[in-house]
């Protein structure tokens, strides 16, 4: 169980506090083998690098 509050919050400091909730964009970077858009530090799907050295191997399709 939470503790009631004293006072009443009103609606304008309830959402003002709400107010900085907001999603960011996802942040890309380009592979530094194939030039690809890949999200940082995680391997390229594009190729299978990471840090300019093969570590998953991909299927030529």
């Amino acid at each position: 169980m939470s503790i009631c509050p004293k006072n009443k919050s009103s609606k304008a400091r309830r959402d003002s506090r709400r107010a900085n909730w907001k999603m960011s964009d996802v942040s890309l970077a380009k592979c530094s083998k194939c030039g690809a858009l890949v999200m940082p530090h995680r391997v390229c799907k594009n190729c299978g690098s990471y840090n300019k050295r093969e570590i998953v191997k991909v299927d030529a399709e």
